[in-house]
């Protein structure tokens, strides 16, 4: 039986395939002889696809996993350590594909931005960092058209104030309905003081909001991402700003943020 194992076997079989004899000797061995050499062969297949060899050391995970994996799963569904050297590697050196999403994302944003005064300027980027942390229900997705809605009902909010009429715009859906909500009072905090001070930051919130609104609506004619395709580009943007802002930028631990309003 030994003998003909072994000269008809085109493939080496595993270790547990051949326990209980060896071939040529005829003396037998115990399977859970076996045992280690085929945990070894498991160990080296990724965890997460157990498709590929896992050859890169994950630091979040505290295991190796392939290179597949670590390039689509980073930031996605790992959360990688900020000292990883493939995260580095990859941030200081991304592929083209990320590259040329980048320069589309900020194109896209800097179309908005256009022509906007200092303190609009300031104000639009507030606005986007509120847009990105904004999450009005756990059970429910924001999508784009939340987001023009949005927009839409409070800028014409504030610009029926500017004329002096008292008149709440209000959007039709639930998640809109509460995206004005809590961007209005996110812009109360940025305008403290006067009622003057407050009118100012209305009238400009406005035209950025106006401008956030058609870039919600138009942002699949760029390209089409799904439903999420302004509120995707506006996160990759902000977070990317974010992650490159330079430390001696930062506010001092225990101070409360500066007003991004421009006092008029």
């Amino acid at each position: 039986m030994c003998l003909l194992l072994r000269t008809t076997s085109l493939l080496p079989l595993c270790p547990r395939d051949r326990a209980g004899c060896v071939p040529g000797t005829g003396r037998r061995f115990l399977a859970s002889q076996a045992a280690p050499a085929c945990a070894k062969l498991r160990l080296m297949v990724c965890p997460l696809c157990r498709q590929k060899a896992a050859r890169r050391r994950c630091p979040a995970l505290d295991r190796e996993i392939c290179a597949v994996c670590c390039g689509t799963k980073r930031l996605v569904e790992i959360r990688c350590l900020p000292d990883c050297g493939h995260l580095k590697a990859s941030q200081a050196h991304p592929p083209a594909s990320v590259r040329r999403r980048q320069e589309r994302d900020l194109g896209f944003l800097m179309a908005l931005h256009e022509g906007l005064s200092p303190a609009q300027s300031e104000l639009f980027w507030a606005i986007l960092t509120f847009v990105v942390g904004f999450r009005g229900d756990p059970l429910m997705k924001v999508v784009d058209e939340d987001l023009s809605d949005g927009a839409a009902a409070l800028a014409a909010t504030y610009e029926t104030a500017g004329r002096g009429l008292i008149y709440e715009h209000r959007p039709q859906s639930l998640m809109a309905q509460r995206f004005v909500t809590d961007l209005q009072g996110f812009l109360g905090t940025l305008a403290p003081g006067s009622q003057a001070t407050a009118r100012h930051v209305e009238r400009d919130a406005a035209v950025v909001l106006r401008r956030l609104e058609a870039g919600a609506r138009q942002a699949r004619k760029t390209v089409d991402e799904g439903p999420t395709t302004a509120l995707d580009m506006i996160s990759r943007v902000v977070t990317e700003a974010a992650r490159q802002a330079p430390a001696k930028n930062a506010e001092p631990a225990g101070e409360p943020p500066r007003s991004m309003i421009i006092t008029p």
